[in-house]
């Protein structure tokens, strides 16, 4: 099979992983409703399933430090299915956990879906990285977070409905509204990992021996990289954490759940927006076509994203109030000269004004200022990843374990964030 089948087969993982992990949004309030919890106990549901992305990444980092890296050994293509069926098991947990309304429980079936989920990380990333030139493999990995981030657009639609109408309710927050979504989530994956143990991938396995995994850290740009994914992740997932609740505050719009579940999905479809633009503008074309495509790619895409907004009734004219943000974004790729690192620091430097103005006013300019941080977020997870993991060599399995294992971040930033949202209010909690 060639590299470019192969790439477009692997981007359903993505997909895959993006939709199940934004559910936790909408989990979140679930929770917090049905067990009484305060945000910073509801927050628990981010910090076990990040929790398990350490926990797993540590593990396969000794394991290949004293017995040789297993994926060098089995392959990648062996490495997505074990991901893919241990994954499938921590979602087939939450049935009995919602049978028996154990919060605990929930924690558990999360912890064990999180280490499916750093499996695939682990072996997927550089996989992606690997289907081509170096030199773009920004671009790809850009592009198949794109999927991702289509993944985390319409989960909060799909999973809002699910749980809050179809199967749940505000005044039924029991054991129906999630048992049977995340039931049916585990047969999806364990048939996803049939196929993948079927179909034929290239194999790209490495013999060369591995003799002190450690020795990865000798590497600038790995220890690097690993701050910044635990820096870039943890703000990502609390922002979008506590956006239901900063949605539903009277000074910023006063919604109920379900409503506030479209402009999480907002906020998720920003991430797609930029990793579909990254994608284009990152890859092997000349500067103009680039700036062309900088400012084209996002209308379209967003324009597309306002189509699904619509047809799920959503009033769209309230998207106008972020027009101006896609053309910030445009002009963010052409300030940064297309280059990954320039883009990366721009983009932060936005993010860091965006929230400012998010804290320090209401409404609108304060709700759409969070919202719009999701297009800037976007290129992040790529850019750092390709970055650090740029010839590591035969280290490159070991370094994105290190790296997935920086996605620790987002299992200790949103319990800060929730702790401080019960001391000072959900609004300034998001000086985190």
């Amino acid at each position: 099979m060639n590299n470019k089948l192969s790439f477009a087969i692997v981007t359903l993982l993505f997909f895959l992983w993006g939709f199940i992990t934004c559910m936790n949004d909408i989990l979140i309030p679930y929770v917090k409703s049905a067990f009484q919890l305060s945000y910073a106990k509801a927050m628990l549901v981010q910090f076990a399933f990040f929790m398990a992305y350490f926990v797993g990444s540590l593990v396969y980092f000794v394991v290949s430090a004293f017995a040789g890296d297993p994926i060098n050994k089995i392959g990648y293509k062996a490495g997505i299915v074990a991901g893919l069926v241990t994954a499938s098991v921590g979602l087939a947990l939450f049935y009995p956990a919602a049978k028996i309304q154990s919060y605990g429980f929930f924690l558990t079936a999360l912890f064990v879906l999180g280490l499916g989920f750093t499996l695939l990380q682990i072996a997927a990333n550089p996989y992606v990285a690997i289907l081509g030139p170096p030199k773009t493999a920004s671009a790809r990995l850009n592009l198949a977070q794109g999927f991702n981030s289509f993944g985390t657009t319409i989960a909060p639609l799909i999973g809002g409905y699910l749980i809050f109408q179809m199967f749940g309710g505000q005044s039924n927050v029991g054991a129906e509204a999630v048992k049977t979504p995340y039931l049916f989530f585990s047969v999806v994956t364990l048939s996803i990992a049939l196929f993948f143990s079927i179909v034929k991938l290239p194999a790209f396995t490495n013999t060369e021996k591995v003799d002190q995994a450690a020795k990865a850290f000798q590497f600038p740009q790995l220890s690097f990289g690993i701050i910044a994914i635990f820096m870039y992740v943890g703000g990502e997932v609390a922002m979008g954490s506590m956006l239901t609740s900063y949605v539903g505050l009277k000074e910023v719009a006063n919604l109920p759940p379900i409503k506030a579940s479209m402009y999480v999905a907002l906020y998720w479809g920003g991430l797609m927006i930029g990793r579909f633009t990254g994608s284009a503008v990152l890859g092997n074309f000349s500067n103009i076509m680039k700036a062309i495509m900088a400012f084209s790619v996002p209308i379209v895409i967003s324009t597309l994203l306002s189509g699904i907004f619509y047809i799920k009734g959503t009033n769209i004219k309230e998207l106008i109030y972020y027009i101006p943000f896609i053309f910030i974004l445009g002009l963010g790729f052409v300030v940064a000269k297309f280059k990954p690192a320039r883009t990366l620091m721009t983009f932060a430097i936005i993010n860091v004004a965006l929230l400012l103005i998010s804290i320090t006013t209401n409404g609108k300019t304060a709700l759409f200022s969070v919202i719009a941080a999701g297009l800037f977020n976007s290129i992040m997870w790529g850019n750092i990843f390709t970055l650090a993991i740029y010839n590591l060599g035969k280290y490159t399995s070991q370094g994105s374990a290190l790296l997935v294992m920086g996605i620790l971040g987002a299992a200790i930033i949103p319990i800060i964030q929730g702790a401080i949202a019960d001391h000072i209010g959900v609004h300034l909690s998001y000086l985190v």
